[in-house]
């Protein structure tokens, strides 16, 4: 198991988790990230901003992630998307996402949750295959 910083990303998710935490493991074959809420790169802040940024950092700060750790969006096999209950949500993170991935997205699932710790609306995982696509 090799476990992969990324920066800015690692120093954020260790100060808000309060303990280290990695953003990327890679085990098997398999590159797991940690779950990416929309925090400002710049600021290294989780800021309120639209919905529709928040999906395009989430998502930029997936692709930073899998390539350190020797992957890419085309190789990711699962996405796990945590959201506020809010109907407009669905409809504009499929917009986002499908910049991102076309018509060759990945298995996902799309789930509500009540709220976060700070001023944002999502959150995402995912799993990833390494080297060339499967």
């Amino acid at each position: 198991m090799k476990r992969i910083r990324v920066e800015p990303i690692s120093t954020y998710l260790e100060r808000r988790r309060k303990g280290p935490i990695y953003p990327a493991i890679v085990a098997g074959g398999l590159v797991y990230l940690s779950g990416l809420p929309p925090f400002d790169p710049d600021t290294g802040e989780v800021r309120p901003m639209p919905f529709e940024r928040q999906a395009e950092i989430v998502l930029d700060q997936m692709k930073r992630c899998l390539e350190a750790a020797g992957s890419s969006l085309p190789q990711v096999i699962k996405c796990d998307v945590y959201c506020t209950p809010d109907s407009a949500h669905f409809a504009a993170f499929n917009e986002v996402y499908a910049r991102y991935f076309g018509d060759d997205s990945p298995a996902r699932i799309f789930l509500h949750v009540p709220s976060w710790p700070g001023p944002f609306d999502l959150e995402v995982d995912c799993v990833a295959l390494t080297g060339g696509r499967g």
